[in-house]
């Protein structure tokens, strides 16, 4: 807006300074001089000036000079004596200084057409027609060409040099005119005779070379102010040429502003585009800077090339989520891989970084390894080990999935899952929070060993701290820890982890998911309050054909979910605690107070919730 301002008031400037110089000139060449005079010629007056006069009578543009007593006018660099000036009809009349009346053997000394004053503003040509010298190997018989008699040969017939023939065509030219072997040597306008004539008529008429010579001698006519009509009074031609000249600048000035503006928009759009390039490239020149700094990451580096050849052109489709898609794929050993192409629009590089940075320092057996990445600009990939069981999602739900696990392994994954969440918040050199542990994100190997993946929105933090600082609610909403978004709760910690994996035991328990607005009973749409009752008033819960053992091992897992997903963070236990209560007798374990559904004080401020709605369990099963 500012810049639009100062180019706008640069151009109004510009404006009054051309309007400022047209005034000017206007007084200047109203002002008042004295005819000059040359020879024949006492009325060179406005807009003609003799060299030498003051600088305020006449135009620059139309200058004269006195040479012996003549008038001399300087044009496309000829020189032409001024035989006559003629103010009323605004002409001019000269003839070459080459051409002497009455000797017809003087030739122009300077070519000159109708195309020398295409470009000029000065003059024009007024009612000529060209007259053509020819050079010709041998005699031509067309009554076109007039025999030039004055021409060194003498005699009656053509002049010739060196066996050369020199004739003059006058008129306009065809190229059937031109006569073989002849050449165009200079062409002169004259001032048009009437005995000229055209069409079928032209020829007939015999002229002699000394009768061109006389209107050669003559001269032609030129106009000057051509762009107003010979009747008007000077002082309207002026005014005609000012408002001309003020039409041609303020066209100029429009255009410049259109031009202006056009680049402007232009350079906005690239500059945009260039903006928009180095956001881009700079986050992927951040992604790979961070990446050859790790010297400690495990993973191999693959080329986008190298992912296409694995996955066979990306022919096998293992699922899709929010971050994008995962297919299958096969290292050079045979061994089968999943490879997971993060979406462009949807994964950003701070996620990207930390999939790596935390997946690719760690090796545990519930931890999903990861074998290699690529990251090639805008293109970026994960190559993990193959968990040909998949998710556990499609497990525990037995509408969802095809296998039924039993009991005793929905234990064995859920201690699993257990010790692969301590191993991460104290069993490396650095704390890592992974803040989105749900099914979908519990991979099963061949022999349902349970992996934890998906560490986009992990956090890495020194094992003494005990209190994160976090800007934004992150994980997937149903497991998140109520302290992301509540306030006044407690400080963010590992404990936000445990209230996360207390969800997910609680439906791995249950079978079934933690909110369901579909059950038959009001007091069964939040299952973690159903189960405590039950489990507090003596009842059993319905679970089918299973034996005590199994029995008592599903007590164990609600028991623990039960402690794990308590309001307050600092009444929940540590990972190493839950693996140990898990691992423990049953008997042992007390029932902890009843978990709430929300707390009693209502959030002060919103917090951005990094989730997508396609991983919401609680809304797909509505």
């Amino acid at each position: 807006m500012f810049g639009g301002k100062i180019i706008l008031a640069g151009y109004t400037t510009l404006v009054v300074l051309v309007l400022f110089s047209v005034i000017c000139y206007a007084w200047k060449i109203l002002q008042h001089c004295d005819p000059s005079s040359c020879g024949n010629n006492d009325n060179i007056t406005h807009p003609f000036r003799l060299k030498g006069d003051p600088k305020n009578c006449g135009d620059k543009g139309y200058e004269l000079e006195c040479e012996n007593n003549r008038t001399v006018l300087h044009l496309f660099s000829g020189k032409y004596y001024v035989e006559e000036i003629n103010h009323h009809k605004k002409t001019i009349r000269v003839v070459d200084v080459g051409i002497h009346k009455d000797d017809c053997s003087s030739l122009p000394l300077h070519s000159l057409t109708y195309y020398n004053f295409s470009n000029s503003y000065q003059y024009r040509l007024r009612h000529a027609s060209p007259v053509v010298f020819m050079n010709c190997e041998n005699p031509v018989p067309s009554p076109l060409y007039i025999d030039n008699i004055c021409s060194k040969g003498g005699g009656n017939s053509s002049g010739s040099v060196k066996g050369q023939y020199l004739y003059v065509v006058v008129g306009d030219l065809k190229v059937s005119d031109v006569a073989d072997l002849c050449t165009v040597e200079m062409m002169l306008p004259i001032a048009q005779p009437p005995w000229l004539m055209s069409g079928e008529n032209r020829g007939n008429i015999s002229i002699s070379f000394l009768g061109v010579h006389n209107d050669m001698a003559y001269g032609f006519e030129l106009c000057y102010y051509c762009f107003c009509p010979a009747n008007w009074s000077f002082f309207y031609c002026l005014m005609w040429r000012i408002a001309y000249y003020l039409i041609s600048v303020l066209s100029l000035i429009v255009l410049g502003l259109a031009g202006r503006a056009l680049f402007g928009l232009l350079f906005m759009f690239v500059f945009l585009i260039y903006k928009f390039r180095r956001r881009h490239l700079s986050m992927f020149d951040n992604i790979e800077d961070f990446l050859r700094s790790q010297n400690n990451l495990m993973p191999i580096m693959y080329s986008y090339l190298d992912i296409k050849k694995m996955t066979k052109g990306f022919k096998d489709k293992l699922g899709e989520g929010g971050y994008g898609c995962v297919y299958k794929g096969m290292l050079r050993s045979g061994h089968p891989v999943g490879i997971k192409i993060l979406d462009k629009s949807k994964a950003n590089g701070q996620d990207f970084i930390n999939e790596v940075a935390t997946i690719g320092r760690i090796h545990h057996v519930n931890v999903v390894r990861l074998i290699g990445y690529c990251v090639q600009r805008s293109k970026r990939a994960l190559v993990y080990e193959f968990m040909p069981n998949g998710s556990l999602e499609k497990y525990i739900f037995s509408q969802e999935g095809n296998v039924n696990l039993s009991c005793m392994q929905m234990y064995e994954i859920s201690l699993g899952v257990a010790r692969g969440i301590d191993y991460l918040h104290r069993g490396c050199d650095i704390q890592i929070l992974h803040f989105d542990i749900k099914p979908h994100n519990i991979l099963l190997d061949e022999n349902f060993t349970p992996k934890l993946s998906d560490f986009g929105l992990a956090k890495l933090y020194p094992t003494n701290d005990s209190i994160v600082s976090l800007t934004a609610a992150r994980g997937t909403m149903g497991y998140m820890a109520p302290e992301l978004f509540y306030k006044n709760i407690g400080g963010v910690s590992y404990k936000a982890d445990v209230y996360s994996f207390g969800m997910l035991l609680m439906e791995m328990a249950g079978r079934r998911r933690n909110l369901n607005v579909f059950a038959d009973h009001t007091s069964q749409i939040y299952f973690p309050s159903w189960v405590y009752d039950q489990s507090r008033e003596g009842m059993e819960i319905e679970m089918g054909q299973i034996t005590e053992e199994e029995r008592a091992m599903v007590k164990k897992m609600i028991i623990v979910a039960l402690w794990c997903i308590q309001m307050n963070p600092s009444d929940r236990p540590s990972m190493s605690k839950v693996v140990e209560m898990l691992e423990g007798n049953v008997e042992l374990l007390q029932m902890p107070p009843k978990p709430s559904l929300c707390p009693q004080e209502m959030p002060v401020e919103d917090h951005e919730i990094n989730m997508d709605l396609a991983e919401l369990p609680m809304l797909s099963s509505m």
